[in-house]
Parts: structure tokens; C-alpha cells; sequence
């Protein structure tokens, strides 16, 4: 059974880790009160498909996408989600401005996030190729990257066989 894990872990390696960035609110502060979340939420740039994710003591605090409306007023006003596992991961599939608040009365307390998710650049694209990047170095790197991925699977079955 060990073998799986390795298989598992190794794979994970091989996956492109290039295509969407996971932005977690407030970073090392997690969703809590009394943390400026403008200031962090203005040193993200979020793309279509990148993922928003609060972290948080559950059953405390949990997190509720409104309206703009709902987020000014810290009220329930345009409620689109609700989430409350402590530890959630929020797709962005679409370019347009999110508003997210604490329900349990914490928004009056700072806990509230508003983002602006833009499209991907023109340069980008879903398969896989780095954002920013241009011509024949995007081409480069994207061509490495899948080398090195098949090794990683390569020595993930390898391992696999040697452990079976």
C-alpha cells in the first residue's frame, strides 16, 4: 500500500502546477477580524480560474459571497454562496468584481474581502502555458516542463513496480 502514496505523491509533482493560482485571504493571518483586507486583496492579481481561499476556525466565522450592496452594508443582500468548512477553496470562473463577507456578525469587524477578477491576458491560455511570458520562452519552458512531468511519472511507475 505504500507504493500508492509514492505513485500519488509523485504524480502530484508531474501535475502542471502553471494554470491557476490559489490566493489565500489574508494569507498567514487567515479570515479574522481586524485584518485590513483591502491592503491584502490589493497586492493580488486575479485571473480567471484562480481559486480564493479562506481559512478559518469553523464553526466561528464562515464566508458568504453578496452583492455589492451586501458588502457595504455587511448584510445578506445578494447572497450568490455560502461556505462553512473552515478551510474553503472558491473557484473565480468568471472576470468580474466578487464581494465576500462573514455572516456571524464579523463583517462589522473587517472580516469582508471585495476582488477584482480580470481575464486571462492574451498571452495566457488553458494549456498550461505560464501567464506573462512570452514566444519562444513560453514555448521553451512549457516543452521542459512536460519533459520533466513524464520523468516524474516515469519514476512513479518505476518506484511503483519496484515496491509491488
Amino acid at each position: 500500500m505504500a507504493w500508492l502514496l509514492v505513485v500519488a505523491v509523485l504524480a502530484g509533482l508531474a501535475a502542471d502546477r502553471c494554470a491557476a493560482t490559489d490566493h489565500i485571504v489574508g494569507a498567514n493571518h487567515g479570515w479574522n477580524p481586524n485584518i485590513n483586507y483591502s491592503l491584502w486583496s490589493g497586492n493580488q492579481t486575479f485571473y480567471v480560474g484562480d481559486l480564493i481561499s479562506f481559512r478559518y476556525q469553523k464553526g466561528t466565522h464562515n464566508v458568504f459571497e453578496v452583492n455589492q450592496t451586501g458588502y457595504d452594508n455587511c448584510t445578506m443582500d445578494g447572497v450568490a454562496g455560502n461556505w462553512t468548512s473552515g478551510k474553503d477553496f472558491i473557484p473565480l470562473p468568471e472576470a468580474r468584481r466578487y464581494y465576500f463577507i462573514c455572516g456571524n456578525g464579523f463583517c462589522l469587524q473587517g472580516m469582508k474581502v471585495a476582488i477584482t477578477v480580470h481575464p486571462l491576458p492574451h498571452n495566457a491560455s488553458a494549456d498550461g502555458k505560464r501567464r506573462g511570458s512570452t514566444g519562444e520562452d513560453e514555448d521553451s519552458a512549457a516543452a521542459v516542463h512536460a519533459l520533466s512531468a513524464a520523468w516524474m511519472v516515469a519514476l512513479a511507475v518505476a518506484v511503483a513496480a519496484v515496491a509491488f
